[in-house]
């Protein structure tokens, strides 16, 4: 016996309503390019936010499709098919505290923030190292909470961000705020009473942009990654504050350069690496700066379709080929960053000019190839440059680092006394 409709019938009733409505919202005129909202449904449709009568058919289709009864091919699941939730044992909670903070993007930034700490000339303590580097660990948990917090249904869309803690349910969006708030308001305050109040001040800002400013452009324009950009370059300024240093040039500050020696008698370098220089921090940023569009380009250009099923504004879905220049543009600026500004500021001896050119040319080439060809294997080539490139570049800062003789320091050679 047949109760009503078919499940076929239903489903083709249901699509075609729902391709209706995909017809309504589409725009296109032979004088201009699709936009870029036109290839996917607007999220609001399913809120009743955007067009009453479109969203009174949708609703009136599925309440149809949930009043019939099942057919008799498909008999109910059993109860004791579904799995009861498991409590939140200290171990589980941890682990889901661990996803919301994103670990892997938490450690990046928390050693570019020891960078800064590492490569200051000026003298340091263990607390001040430590603090540092626990707060800004509170602070990058905070705005990953929060930023996942407000992209629960987006997360839901894409095949990677799909098994999220708040998309799968793992833990209660109250939770998951009262986690953020905690560590949000513990950060800051850890780095003001350990460091100082600049230190404290660009921990907050970092939260402020990234879960305010970078969350909500994300899906209005592709401007997103620059904002996105100056935040990844942010966490090494800390680390070079939370030492003492400044961040602008003052009259007991000024800007300093270490020329090479030839240029020199050798005492313009141990002048520079001596003291606080402005220089310095700019070098850190433009450094983490340009590496965030080498690493998010062809990022982005191997997810695009993620993003655009999500309706993500990102130059990789919007212009591919743009996409791909802005890489190599960015990708090239790197050289003269680490082969001058680096040496200039007197943070690295001009032999790391030398070193750093290998790496630099090496993932210059990919990028130039990414740009010729913008294919699947040559981005995901330069985002696998991406990933070595800053571990490398830092190491070798650490191995050239100005006024340093690390044979000496490890007990090889002894000092000369003059």
């Amino acid at each position: 016996m047949q109760h009503g409709l078919s499940s076929s019938r239903l489903c083709s009733r249901y699509l075609s309503t729902a391709l209706k409505s995909h017809k309504n919202q589409s725009r296109y005129s032979s004088s201009t390019q699709p936009t870029f909202s036109s290839f996917f449904f607007h999220n609001a449709q399913w809120t009743g936010t955007n067009n009453h009568t479109q969203t009174t058919r949708l609703r009136k289709s599925i309440a149809e499709l949930a009043h019939r009864p099942i057919p008799a091919s498909n008999p109910p699941v059993p109860l004791s098919s579904y799995r009861e939730i498991e409590p939140h044992t200290p171990v589980k909670l941890l682990k889901i505290y661990n996803q919301l903070s994103k670990s892997n993007l938490t450690i990046l930034v928390v050693l570019t923030s020891m960078s800064g700490v590492a490569l200051s000339p000026l003298p340091t303590t263990l607390p001040i190292l430590l603090s540092t580097a626990l707060g800004t660990v509170l602070c990058s948990a905070s705005a990953n909470t929060l930023n996942q917090l407000q992209e629960v249904p987006f997360d839901a869309q894409m095949a990677r961000t799909r098994m999220r803690p708040f998309v799968r349910r793992a833990l209660s969006p109250l939770h998951g705020l009262g986690f953020a708030i905690t560590t949000g308001v513990a950060g800051p305050a850890l780095l003001w009473a350990m460091t100082n109040t600049t230190t404290a001040c660009l921990g907050l800002a970092n939260i402020v942009l990234y879960a305010g400013v970078y969350t909500w452009m994300k899906r209005r324009t592709v401007w997103n990654t620059w904002v996105g950009s100056v935040i990844g370059a942010i966490p090494p300024l800390m680390g070079w504050t939370a030492g003492g240093g400044q961040l602008l040039p003052t009259s007991l500050t000024p800007v300093t350069l270490s020329l090479p020696p030839f240029l020199t008698d050798g005492a313009t370098a141990a002048v520079a690496a001596a003291g606080d220089n402005p220089l310095a921090p700019a070098a850190f940023f433009m450094l983490l700066f340009s590496w965030q569009f080498f690493h998010f380009m062809p990022l982005s250009h191997l997810v695009r379709h993620s993003y655009a099923q999500a309706g993500y504004q990102m130059l990789a879905v919007l212009d591919p080929r743009k996409n791909a220049l802005v890489a190599l543009r960015h990708t090239a600026l790197l050289v003269p960053v680490c082969s001058l500004l680096f040496p200039l500021a007197g943070l690295t001896t001009w032999v790391f000019a030398a070193t750093t050119l290998i790496p630099n040319l090496v993932c210059a080439r990919t990028a130039w190839a990414f740009w010729r060809h913008g294919g699947e294997r040559e981005a995901r080539r330069l985002f696998q440059h991406s990933l070595w490139y800053l571990p490398v570049v830092m190491g070798l800062m650490m191995v050239h680092k100005e006024g340093v003789d690390w044979l000496e320091w490890i007990g090889l050679t002894k000092a000369v006394v003059e």
